[in-house]
């Protein structure tokens, strides 16, 4: 029966026009019982004003308000006719019911006036001169005003349930188009997340190989020794970069799912590594710590480490030989403040517009609140500043 009346409401002119062809053989056979009457319409005229009368319900939720003025049309020539039918009481209210549903009040309520005023010339106008004039039409205005008001009040309940169900659809059509935007935004990004990641991995571990590459090519014939400790700076470096891409490709592959074998991401407790790594690269690096780095929030951890290897990296690739660089960190318990100086060769001047590596330098510390600052220095060289404000249960 719920499949039938889910059908049924979506093919509206179904039902309507079984109702309206019940309502037409209900006219028909009231007119055939009185044919022989000359009073009465005769019936090859009573059908086609029964079908105006009765064929617009067929259409009713379809067109509400040209369906019912044609109802009033069929009214009307039955009035003018002297024909009196129960159906020209009875589909004119329905009408009254589907304006007040589906439509407005204000257009309701003409149409209500209407039908009232042509429903009363009607009746002076059939109404002979008896005793009992006054009590038959008191009855019939009491009746007429009694289904009338029903049809009222059963079309405001009715468009009342049409226009909460309309704005449940509606929250809901908002709902899912809200979730679908925060679906591709959190995808979006942790697309972005990932890029980041694997461009700081690739950036530092390649530079460091072809540094490495072209060292071990240039000490190759003179100082076998050195281009050996090369060549295994290469494959350490290598299958660092190896191992944090395939965790970052696992992240990839199975999100749901935590790999106890994965390669964890470095924090900030791992700068004394990157250091002694960028060291080992023949690049004077110091490294300043202030404050406890150890127990920072993962990803705000992951970010300075990433902001720290970035910059040692553009040092690596742009600064050349005999470059220095100092790294200085200091976490306050409010704020973790990083500066990376380099006081060698300076850095290519459209860096700061034109990396990837420092977009995405700045997007770690924007994502956090915090800011970011690149450029070169009055007094040579080059200048990373980023302020990363901790979250408050670190703030004591």
């Amino acid at each position: 029966m719920r499949k039938l009346s889910l059908w049924l409401q979506a093919h509206p002119v179904v039902g309507d026009g079984a109702v309206a062809a019940f309502l037409l053989l209900l006219y028909i056979g009231e007119s055939g019982n009185e044919v022989e009457n000359t009073n009465h319409l005769a019936l090859w005229l009573a059908i086609p004003i029964g079908l105006v009368l009765t064929a617009p319900v067929a259409v009713r939720r379809i067109w509400p308000v040209q369906s019912a003025y044609a109802v009033l049309l069929g009214v009307a020539l039955l009035a003018l006719a002297r024909e009196d039918a129960f159906i020209a009481t009875l589909i004119p209210c329905m009408m009254i019911y589907t304006l007040v549903a589906y439509t407005s009040r204000r257009i309701a309520s003409l149409y209500t006036a209407l039908v009232g005023a042509l429903f009363l010339i009607q009746l002076f106008s059939g109404l002979e001169t008896t005793d009992n004039l006054v009590q038959l039409l008191i009855v019939q205005l009491v009746f007429f005003v009694m289904l009338g008001g029903f049809c009222w009040v059963l079309g405001e309940f009715i468009g009342a349930r049409r226009a909460y169900l309309a704005e449940v659809e509606r929250r809901l059509r908002n709902l899912e188009f809200e979730r679908d935007q925060q679906s591709r935004i959190a995808v979006a990004e942790e697309r972005n997340r990932i890029a980041r990641e694997i461009h700081d991995v690739l950036a530092h571990s390649v530079s460091v190989m072809v540094t490495q590459a072209d060292g071990a090519s240039y000490a190759l014939s003179k100082k076998p020794e050195l281009a050996e400790k090369a060549m295994q700076t290469i494959s350490s470096t290598g299958r660092d970069a190896l191992n944090e891409l395939r965790g970052l490709l696992g992240v990839l592959r199975n999100p749901d799912e935590h790999d106890p074998g994965r390669i964890p991401q470095p924090t900030a407790a791992n700068l004394h590594d990157l250091v002694d790594r960028v060291r080992g690269l023949g690049v004077t690096t110091s490294l300043e710590l202030t404050g406890d780095f150890t127990t920072l929030p993962a990803g705000i951890g992951l970010s300075v480490y990433r902001i720290v290897q970035e910059s040692l990296t553009n040092v690596v690739k742009h600064a050349g030989t005999g470059a220095k660089a100092e790294v200085r960190a200091t976490n306050d318990g409010q704020h973790v403040d990083i500066e990376i100086i380099n006081v060698g060769k300076p850095l290519p001047s459209d860096l700061a517009s034109g990396g990837n590596g420092l977009i995405g330098m700045r997007e770690r510390a924007v994502v956090y609140g915090g800011t970011l600052e690149a450029g070169p220095r009055p007094e040579g060289g080059w200048r990373v500043h980023a302020t990363i404000p901790l979250p408050l249960p670190n703030r004591d």
